[in-house]
This record gives structure tokens, C-alpha cells and sequence, in this order.
């Protein structure tokens, strides 16, 4: 028990640290630039500025801390929330790993693959990224050619509907009430756009909530926490 409230401490202490210094450095990047060209925003142009981002991403901050920390546990969310790409890469491939490692979901076991699907996620991603950079300029005819436009404008709903689905077929019974849910929403009550990540825990306490009222009824089967899969 000491030795795991020792490697808990150590995991807190080290993830605040590391968040500060990334916070200082994604602040130092603005404010060097800015006082090497001597280019400095109004004062008050650059409060409207942070205070209106600051209403749209401090809701949805706030809606994927509460979602995605207990499913990947603290290591792993300290890192996932420092290399960003949350919901469209690091969640996907931490629960994809948790789930074929045959492991309890927010179990030690659970944190221990989830961090190491992260940090590999996050190398793999910073060399695709430093590939994808040199190969810019050669291949930018290629990529700005009409051929290809049509393929590139379908990219995020490609991506998201590959990951959604993969899940949806796992177990379709789970995915109905929050995708009616979220269909009915969108048909009549329209979410300006960029504030739809405030939906996140909404719609994650109504599956919760729906999930549970399936199991008690019997009308769907319990997952095996063991292998994943159907009692």
C-alpha cells in the first residue's frame, strides 16, 4: 500500500511539473515572437481575445477532464492532456490496448497500458508529423490538385465515423440513446459551432444512465470485465 500511494505521489508531482513547464513554453512561443518583431496586440483587444476562447474551450476542458481521466487513469492522462489529439487518436488506441490486453477498465493494469499507449501514440505521431513536414514541398502539387480535393474535404468524418463504428458494432444496443440523443439535438436545437465538446458529459452521464437501466432489465448482457467480452 506505501509502495502504491509512493508511485501515486510521484505520478502527480511529476505530471504538475511537466504541465507547467508545457503551459510556460506554449505561452514563452507568442511572447518571444512578439517582442522580437516589438508586435504587441492592444491590451484590451488581447482580454476579448482570451475571453472569448476562454468561454468556448473552458466548458469542453472542463467536459473531457471528467470523461477521459477515469478511463485512462493519472499517468496517462497527464500525458493525453499534454500531447493533445485526445479524442480522434491517444483515446482510441489506450481503451483499443486496455481492451485487448484482457485487463479491468481503471485498474492498475489499466494505467500501467493506457500510459504506454500514449507516450507510443505520441512518438509514432511526432515522427508521421516530422516525415509528414519534409515531404511537404515535394508533394504540396499533388496534394493541392483538384483530383484529390473531394478526398480531403472527407477526412474528419472518415476518421471519426471508422472510430465510432468500431465501437457502435461492439455493441449497438449501448450507442442508441446517445446517438437518438444527440440526432434529436442537432435537428432541433442547432450547437454553434466549436461548442459541441461541452455535449461530452451530458451525453456520457445519459449513456451511463441508459446503460445501466439495459442491464437491470436484462434487455442487454453484461460485458466479461476478464476478456472483454459477453457473459
Amino acid at each position: 500500500m506505501k509502495n502504491e500511494m509512493t508511485y501515486k505521489n510521484s505520478i502527480h508531482n511529476l505530471g504538475r511539473l511537466t504541465s507547467a513547464i508545457v503551459l510556460i513554453m506554449i505561452l514563452l512561443v507568442p511572447l518571444i515572437i512578439s517582442m522580437y518583431f516589438g508586435i504587441f496586440p492592444p491590451f484590451r483587444n488581447l482580454l476579448l481575445g482570451l475571453g472569448t476562447v476562454t468561454m468556448i474551450y473552458l466548458p469542453i476542458s472542463i467536459a473531457e477532464f471528467l470523461t477521459y481521466t477515469p478511463m485512462l487513469g493519472s499517468s496517462a492522462s497527464y500525458l493525453v492532456f499534454v500531447t493533445g489529439n485526445l479524442s480522434n487518436l491517444k483515446i482510441p488506441c489506450a481503451l483499443t490496448c486496455i481492451e485487448n490486453a484482457g485487463v479491468k477498465p481503471q485498474s492498475e493494469e489499466a494505467d500501467v497500458i493506457a500510459t504506454i499507449a500514449v507516450a507510443v501514440s505520441s512518438l509514432v505521431t511526432t515522427a508521421i508529423i516530422f516525415a509528414g513536414v519534409l515531404a511537404l514541398a515535394p508533394l504540396r502539387p499533388v496534394l493541392e490538385s483538384q483530383f484529390l480535393k473531394p478526398a480531403f474535404e472527407q477526412i474528419i468524418p472518415a476518421l471519426f465515423g471508422a472510430m465510432s463504428g468500431y465501437w457502435i458494432l461492439k455493441q449497438w444496443e449501448l450507442a442508441v440513446t446517445p446517438l437518438f440523443i444527440v440526432i434529436l439535438l442537432f435537428i432541433f436545437l442547432p450547437v454553434p459551432y466549436g461548442t459541441e465538446g461541452a455535449l461530452i458529459p451530458v451525453i456520457g452521464l445519459l449513456s451511463v444512465i441508459s446503460a445501466r437501466i439495459f442491464y437491470k432489465r436484462g434487455w442487454i448482457k453484461q460485458p466479461d470485465s476478464n476478456n472483454g467480452g459477453s457473459k
